[in-house]
């Protein structure tokens, strides 16, 4: 008697552990690929398949332990995404040519922008590669990570910031007209949006606008003024699609208070200098827009080679513009959970239309 007690409580234990790990499994998503669209943030060899020779060391260096397309050190948020999935990292777009685009590619490209739909807006031949396909990428993740650069853009090309701030809203819109364009082009249904992270924040920004006000973390205020307005606009533009598509999955992230965390806190979270690059020369910044990194520079008729700082598992920035893969591991450890999504859900169930 007392075996058969044993045996039915056990019995009871291990109908109790399937169901729990059943019911699990049925609320998570099973995304047989991603597709992103962004710019340098998530760029993982776009440009590099384009114009190989223009990354060098140390690029890559903590991870891949050489160049690989990415501008970082080593991985980027997008890096983490896929592994996430159990889905290999996402090759770049013409990198991804050959296999069908089979578990997902990246359509992230350094310097693009949300204005430029021909380059980020499959067509053509591409297009009929993705038909083929339909229901497949019907069921794939579609991340995008694309802001920094217009407001960039707009910073330096001599705009005053109320001018930068005045293009907002048409910036805001070209993104609703490529998801749109994506949204019926592919069939997704599941949208994990970045909004632009803390653009003040950057060494470049530093150098080329010293004379910015700073806020108590050292940022250059008025551009993060900017981004936050960017970020409004676009939090308002997808909760619009929310309401336009009630049957996709849209997720609007909210990546820039993560990322600024890391400049009001970083003792906190094991970081050090956050304003100041890893990779770099030159000024309080170790950036000038001169020499970037894995450059030289001959300094009193020495030519130095501009390299890492050796130390770039508790540094916040990289080169100046991007981020160093120990942040972009925070950054992702952060947003993956949904404590900054909205509507507040896990990157895993990124396919369900609420929590």
């Amino acid at each position: 008697m007392k075996t058969l007690n044993i045996m039915v409580i056990f019995a009871i234990f291990l109908f109790y552990s399937y169901f729990k790990t059943s019911s699990t499994t049925a609320n998570e998503c099973d995304f047989p690929a991603i597709f992103n669209f962004g710019d340098s943030n998530s760029d993982t060899g776009g440009l590099a398949s384009a114009f190989p020779a223009y990354l060098f060391p140390p690029y890559g260096e903590t991870y891949f332990h050489e160049p690989a397309g990415r501008f970082s050190d080593g991985r980027l948020i997008i890096d983490f995404i896929a592994k996430s999935f159990g889905l290999p990292y996402l090759n770049a777009y013409l990198d991804s040519l050959g296999t069908e685009f089979k578990q997902g590619a990246n359509f992230a490209t350094a310097a693009s922008t949300i204005r430029l739909p021909n380059q980020i807006i499959p067509g053509g031949e591409i297009h009929a590669k993705l038909m083929s396909r339909e229901e497949y990428f019907k069921r794939a993740l579609y991340t995008f990570d694309i802001g920094q650069n217009d407001l960039g853009e707009g910073f330096f090309s001599n705009k005053s910031l109320q001018e930068v701030n005045q293009s907002v809203p048409d910036i805001v819109n070209s993104f609703s007209t490529n998801f749109k364009n994506i949204y019926n082009i592919s069939g997704g249904r599941s949208f994990w949006i970045h909004n632009t992270g803390p653009i003040g924040c950057l060494p470049y920004i530093f150098a080329n606008f010293p004379s910015a006000e700073r806020d108590e973390a050292g940022c250059a205020k008025p551009f993060n003024e900017v981004a936050k307005y960017f970020n409004d606009e676009l939090k308002s533009a997808v909760a619009k699609l929310r309401t336009d598509f009630p049957s996709a999955a849209i997720i609007y992230v909210d990546v820039y208070t993560v990322k600024y965390s890391l400049f009001t806190d970083p003792q906190r979270y094991g970081f050090e200098l956050p304003l100041v690059a890893c990779c770099g020369y030159g000024g309080s910044y170790n950036y000038s827009a001169s020499v970037g990194c894995g450059g030289t520079i001959t300094v009193n008729g020495t030519q130095i080679f501009v390299g890492s700082c050796g130390q770039a598992s508790v540094r916040v920035n990289w080169d100046g513009i991007h981020y160093t893969e120990a942040a972009n591991k925070f950054i992702f450890d952060k947003i993956s959970t949904g404590a900054f999504s909205d509507p507040p859900i896990p990157l895993r169930n990124a396919c369900f239309t609420s929590p």
